[in-house]
């Protein structure tokens, strides 16, 4: 799974599943654009990227706006060179009932999952388009599998972007460019913080895993490195649950 030569785009790459995710792609050999809104914790992660020996960039463009994500991927090309992989992995949440919910919790969080993706993929498409290779790899949840109580825009998000995976992948097969979604479990994360606090809660879910336990972020990570590569070249439209068998 060596991706020389390669570069990288990760959204909400500061921290988290995002941060481990670029990290993983530079020790494989990649240039890394890492892309978080907090600035701060963007450069930290360059930084790392930076002591592996590989080049990268730190930009803090919101995806959900189409002018400046289009910018970032531009970015990426004029100042690494090229645009190989886009891992779509930012994400918030504003979790509510639905009879409470707020339009701008709905529209912000639809906004960042959904059009986000359209927005960063949109721009990559076209530059991996001319390059005839690429990959696309977005980051769903279970709650857009199965639903979920409390979040219900997050939810509906989610279940967009696997419809979005699926239809990318049509589109652009011909063109040389792999896209695939990985849906991971619950993985001990900042988001997931009240969540691991809430014993009952805790105890729900993890018997809902066949594994009986959460992921460690260093468990989600190889995927995410083996769909860039050329190894996955004949996998395309994929949603790849690392779950522990909760989808199972």
């Amino acid at each position: 799974m060596k991706l020389e030569n390669k570069v990288a785009i990760v959204t909400g790459a500061g921290k988290g599943i995002g941060k481990a995710v670029a990290i993983a792609l530079a020790k494989a050999g990649a240039d890394v654009l890492v892309n978080d809104l907090n600035l701060e914790n963007a450069n930290k992660t360059l930084a790392e990227i930076e002591s592996l020996g590989q080049k990268g960039l730190a930009v803090s463009a919101d995806i959900s706006q189409h002018d400046q994500a289009k910018a970032m991927v531009e970015a990426a090309r004029d100042t690494l060179g090229s645009v190989d992989i886009l891992i779509n992995n930012a994400g918030v949440s504003k979790p509510s009932m639905l009879v409470n919910m707020k339009e701008d919790d709905w529209d912000l969080v639809v906004n960042v999952h959904l059009k986000g993706i359209f927005n960063t993929s949109q721009a990559a498409a076209r530059i991996m388009k001319s390059q005839g290779w690429g990959r696309i790899i977005n980051v769903v949840s279970t709650a857009g599998i199965f639903g979920t109580i409390g979040q219900i825009n997050y939810a509906s998000a989610k279940a967009g972007v696997v419809g979005f995976t699926k239809s990318a992948a049509r589109e652009l097969g011909r063109n040389g460019i792999n896209v695939n979604a990985v849906c991971p479990g619950i993985t001990k994360t900042d988001m997931t913080q009240k969540l691991q606090e809430d014993q009952a809660l805790c105890d729900l879910y993890k018997s809902r895993i066949q594994l009986g336990r959460f992921a460690e972020i260093e468990e989600i990570v190889p995927i995410f490195v083996f769909l860039a590569s050329d190894n996955a070249g004949y996998i395309t439209g994929q949603v790849l649950g690392v779950d522990g068998g909760y989808i199972g």
